[in-house]
């Protein structure tokens, strides 16, 4: 079984852990059908097209 050769001090240990609970930044993108902010490859919740097809009708 392989054994570090030497302990891992404190400064890295939370070097390493601080890349794993950061913050994601969610990429957003605006609707070409009405402008709306929405993510990219998911249906806009404003007005329910995805590209140029419409998915589903949005009660108002």
């Amino acid at each position: 079984m392989a054994v570090p050769k030497q302990k891992r001090s404190r400064s890295r240990t939370h070097h390493k852990r601080a890349k794993i609970y950061r913050a994601f930044i969610i990429a957003v993108t605006t609707c070409p059908n009405c402008g709306a902010p929405k993510q990219p490859h998911r249906v806009c919740l404003s007005c329910g097209y995805y590209g140029k097809k419409q998915i589903f009708e949005v009660a108002r």
